[in-house]
């Protein structure tokens, strides 16, 4: 009596998990890729202890030679005069209306220049928020 057998196995490799985990990487890498905002104008920033939980909508950037520039969201920065960063931030005040201002400022620039932003914040009721690097741990 001769038994056979009912199943022939197949040698070939299955690929239908290994795509649903290549898949599931891709969205990670997407979800948390637009998470990040990245600063694409260099400014030192001067450094600070505190940290802040809040997450600013809006940032205002004035780099080492007093240039102006703004940005919402994960936009990119666009170049802006003292004059029109008042028009700016009420533009994106419309879009969120309970934002916050980040504002990234050199430590080089005369502090004149800082308060003269959050005169206009302070204005126009806008909460701000000064951006600031951790200190060095050595």
């Amino acid at each position: 009596m001769a038994l056979k057998r009912r199943q022939k196995i197949s040698p070939s490799f299955s690929m239908s998990s290994m795509t649903d985990l290549i898949f599931l990487l891709l969205i990670f890498f997407m979800i948390t890729s637009t998470m990040v905002s990245p600063n694409a104008i260099k400014v030192l920033l001067p450094q600070g202890s505190e940290q802040t939980s809040a997450k600013p909508m809006a940032r205002v950037i004035i780099d080492k030679d007093l240039n102006y520039y703004g940005a919402f969201g994960n936009e990119d920065e666009m170049p802006l005069a003292i004059d029109e960063v008042p028009a700016f931030l009420q533009e994106c005040a419309r879009k969120e209306p309970e934002m916050y201002v980040a504002l990234y400022a050199d430590e080089s620039i005369p502090y004149r220049e800082i308060v003269r932003i959050l005169n206009i914040a302070n204005e126009n009721h806008f909460k701000m928020v000064l951006a600031t690097r951790r200190p060095d741990k050595n």
